[in-house]
């Protein structure tokens, strides 16, 4: 993705049109003496380098990103006798449907249950069972209005993802090889800002002779490198804003940067709440619940319990209702019953309740969240594609192709720029060294200690950039040993 105006090293490029009489042109900052000449040639070499370096794992991730944001619709299409059945008189009751499903995997124990939240959809049934590798669970699907069972499938996640999405969301968050993958992705996340807010920087600053052309691209007027650089920077101009806001968002599930964003956001009062489910024990020790109404026989611990139905009943009067997961209890604990309905308008309210008596033991509603807990959980949904639901996808897939071909059009201005006089096979290069040593010292102090600050929490983007520096300094000087050799 790396922008580079300067023409090739032994062609000339047609030079940039004349304002028309009347008008005023953008002025080129280059132009100027001041901190920007001395920062553009630095800022170009950066987002050539960043561009040429980082842009393979830009592109790795928004492949991925585009097959996860289509998964939504494919895994409706693909596991709709799953998730979907012929419309019944009536339903039968919840603990009834939770039975069958345990007839069906005995050696499996019930965690939580979705029931089916409008007309023609399954109930579904999650069991921890051996079935399924670590860190997923079996979904057990129910038709709610016979009991008979649909099909069963591995689940992943919250939001309950089925193995096509599964697949694609393991694809783009570590390429399926396990934590080391994640560095990859995260990588990209690190730099993906920097490259835009680069690259929008020397895109306005440009000097151009009409003001539409920073945001169309242009079409006969300009032909080679020149049109594919106006393809690149007017394109990056929409996508500036969806890009820096998945970075941004991207890097609080990434495995370092986000510990640090955690820690940052709990400083600042933003943790998301939960409802507090903690039961107070009875005499002789027994805390009277652990059957969770389905059967009973793989319950953490037995005791009195008034069953789902009555459970997701209390739950129903306290509102929460539509589209809810009921998770089971465990020794010491209550039944928690919480929306997971993340389209917009939101419905994440929850409740914990007493499986004994039925007694609420504790509420959190969304609108009880802490203001930057909200807009964690906003931007979380929406980087998945689900707070709007298939425009959300729709708009997702299309930034995400948006970004590979700003790689490809960053890529061929690359290659453009090769030299071609001399016969031989070279690539495009970026600007001198030692462009830094042009930067004020009152601009070049602070821009270095906000670096080494975002190097800190940020860890991936510090690291790279300074094996970027390290390379690059040997690299020179190995150069200048050839020089004087060959002088």
């Amino acid at each position: 993705m790396a922008i580079d105006d300067r023409p090739k090293p032994e062609q000339s490029e047609p030079s940039e049109p004349t304002a028309p009489a009347g008008t005023t042109p953008a002025t080129d900052p280059a132009a100027k003496p001041g901190a920007w000449s001395a920062l553009r040639p630095l800022l170009l070499r950066l987002h050539f380098y960043a561009g040429v370096l980082i842009a393979p794992f830009l592109f790795v991730a928004a492949a991925s990103g585009l097959l996860y944001a289509l998964s939504f619709q494919a895994e409706k299409i693909v596991y709709s006798h799953e998730l979907e059945v012929p419309v019944g008189d009536s339903a039968l009751p919840l603990t009834r449907q939770v039975e069958a499903a345990e007839e069906a995997h005995p050696e499996g124990t019930v965690t939580a249950v979705w029931p089916s939240y409008e007309d023609g959809m399954t109930t579904r049934v999650l069991f921890d069972s051996p079935q399924v590798e670590e860190g997923k669970t079996l979904a057990v699907f129910v038709d709610p209005y016979n009991g008979e069972i649909r099909g069963e499938l591995p689940s992943y996640g919250g939001s309950g993802a089925l193995p096509v999405r599964a697949w694609t969301s393991e694809l783009h968050r570590h390429l399926h090889l396990g934590e080391p993958g994640r560095h990859y992705s995260e990588l990209a996340a690190s730099w993906l800002w920097v490259v835009v807010l680069g690259g929008l920087l020397l895109w306005f600053a440009r000097r151009r002779a009409r003001r539409r052309e920073l945001l169309k691209p242009a079409r006969g007027q300009k032909k080679g490198r020149a049109r594919t650089l106006s393809w690149h920077g007017s394109i990056g101009l929409w996508a500036a804003l969806g890009l820096l806001f998945l970075s941004a968002t991207g890097l609080t599930w990434s495995k370092y940067a986000g510990v640090s964003i955690g820690e940052l956001q709990d400083r600042l009062g933003g943790a998301t709440p939960a409802v507090d489910a903690a039961t107070t024990p009875a005499a002789g020790g027994d805390s009277g619940h652990g059957d969770h109404g389905g059967g009973g026989d793989h319950a953490a611990h037995k005791g009195a319990d008034v069953g789902l139905d009555r459970i997701l009943e209390i739950a129903r009067g306290e509102g929460i209702d539509g589209r809810t997961t009921v998770t089971v209890p465990t020794e010491g604990q209550g039944y928690v019953v919480k929306q997971n309905d993340t389209t917009w308008p939101y419905h994440l309210d929850s409740v914990a309740i007493d499986p004994a008596d039925g007694k609420v033991l504790d509420k959190v509603s969304f609108s009880d969240y802490p203001l930057l807990a909200k807009l964690t959980s906003l931007g979380i949904n929406l980087h998945m594609g689900v707070l709007f639901g298939l425009a959300n996808q729709l708009l997702l897939a299309a930034l995400m192709l948006g970004t590979m071909l700003l790689i490809f059009w960053g890529y061929r201005m690359w290659w453009l720029r090769r030299p071609t006089k001399s016969g031989a096979l070279g690539m495009g290069r970026p600007m001198p060294r030692g462009t830094w040593r042009k930067v004020p010292l009152p601009v070049l102090l602070p821009l270095l200690a906000v670096t080494a600050v975002i190097g800190w929490y940020v860890p991936l983007f510090g690291l790279s950039l300074l094996a970027f520096l390290v390379v690059d300094a040997v690299a020179g000087a190995v150069g200048r040993a050839r020089s004087r050799t060959a002088a």
